[in-house]
C-alpha cells in the first residue's frame, strides 16, 4: 500500500489508479470493513488525526479531482465521508523527498516522458491534505533511503 504524500499531478496513469485503489482499501481498513492491512504503517498518520475517515475521504477526493482533470472517471461515490472542517496532516521534507525518489524511479521505468517532465523538480508539491514541515523520513515509513 502506498498512499503518496506527493501531489497526485505527478503520478502517471498507473500510479494514479493504484493510489486510488490502495486508498480505497485504506478507507475500508479504517472503517473496519476488512481484516487485512489493519496494522499497515501508512495508516498511522490518518489514525493520528481526530477524524481518520474524514481525512482519508479528503485524500481520496483530491485523487478523484486529479483523475477528473485528466478525463478519467473515478467513482466519487466510493468516497464514503469527507471531513467536516479542513484537515491538514504534517509530512516531513525527508518523507516527501524519499517518496519523490521512489516515484521518479517508477516513472523512469514505465513513463519516461513524465520522468523527463519532472526532471527539474527537486522536492515536489505535496498532496493537498499534507503540510510540509522540516524533518527526516517518517517513523512509519518502511522503505529506507537508498532502497
Amino acid at each position: 500500500m502506498r498512499i503518496w504524500s506527493v501531489h497526485p499531478r505527478y503520478l502517471d496513469r498507473q500510479g494514479l489508479t493504484a493510489c486510488w485503489r490502495e486508498t480505497l482499501l485504506a478507507q475500508a481498513v479504517l472503517e473496519g470493513a476488512t481484516r487485512g492491512y489493519t496494522n499497515h504503517p501508512q495508516l498511522e498518520r490518518f489514525r493520528a488525526v481526530p477524524d481518520p475517515l474524514g481525512a482519508i475521504g479528503d485524500y481520496l477526493a483530491a485523487v478523484a479531482a486529479e483523475a477528473g482533470e485528466r478525463g478519467y472517471r473515478f467513482d466519487a461515490a466510493k468516497v464514503h465521508r469527507r471531513s467536516a472542517s479542513p484537515v491538514s496532516i504534517e509530512v516531513t521534507r525527508g518523507q516527501l523527498a524519499l517518496e519523490w525518489r521512489h516515484l521518479v524511479a517508477k516513472l523512469e521505468a514505465r513513463s519516461p516522458e513524465l520522468a523527463l517532465r519532472w526532471a527539474e523538480v527537486e522536492l515536489p508539491e505535496s498532496h493537498p491534505l499534507f503540510a510540509v514541515v522540516p524533518g527526516e523520513v517518517a517513523s512509519w515509513e518502511r522503505a529506507r533511503p537508498g532502497e
